[in-house]
């Protein structure tokens, strides 16, 4: 057992030492996507917040009263909303042209995430922190680290394609590269399992005493 867990512990510093650079790169690039989020919510005009403060009005009021979706249907729907990500990403690492989509598609969920949570700051203020922290951040601390890793292997394999279909210099098999690949993409859609489990049964409920606290 002890050799198995060290073999795991050199693979995934391997893994991480090997690919340092890019996780860099897609690291600042989602810190961007959050940034970016958080300006465009200082962009609105009145009107349009106007319309979100009356919806999310209405939300926490279905929230108070207890009126969300049934937990296994968020269970369901949420976890195959990130298998397909995962997924798209996935099949973008296996061409050459798709490496700048993922890289927008990792943008586009900082932008999300930056957006939600500064929309709900500026409307509420320690209040908007607090449901922030309670509906949004429990899931984001295990999908913003999944979906970074993803982005960083999909662009890393991808550019492996390139250098094998052009360069010619790696000594390695590109299948046993993109069996490697294809586990780790399957292993990270079973940490999204756990990711969607909080989002359905945890996060509603935290939610919920926020908003009668406030």
């Amino acid at each position: 057992m002890r050799r198995k867990a060290s073999g795991i512990r050199q693979l995934v510093a391997y893994h991480i030492e090997e690919n340092r650079s890019i996780y860099i790169f897609t690291i600042v690039l989602f810190l961007m996507g959050i940034i970016f989020g958080a300006i465009i919510v200082n962009s609105l005009n009145l009107g349009q917040r106007h319309d979100l403060h009356i919806y999310l009005t209405q939300f926490f009021g279905q929230v108070a009263d207890g009126q969300l979706a049934d937990s296994a249907a968020m269970f369901s729907q949420s976890f195959a909303h990130y298998v397909k990500y995962i997924g798209l990403m996935w099949v973008l690492g296996l061409t050459i042209i798709g490496l700048p989509i993922i890289l927008v598609l990792l943008f586009i969920k900082g932008v999300v995430v930056g957006f939600t949570v500064g929309f709900l700051v500026n409307q509420l203020g320690m209040n908007g922190f607090l449901l922030s922290f309670a509906s949004v951040m429990p899931q984001n601390f295990i999908l913003v680290p999944a979906f970074i890793i993803i982005a960083t292997a999909s662009v890393s394999f991808s550019l492996k394609m390139i250098r094998h279909q052009f360069i010619k210099r790696s000594h390695e098999p590109i299948f046993q590269q993109f069996l490697r690949y294809s586990v780790l993409v399957l292993c990270i859609g079973a940490v999204l399992a756990i990711a969607s489990g909080f989002e359905a049964y945890v996060s509603p409920n935290l939610m919920r005493m926020v908003v009668n606290w406030m």
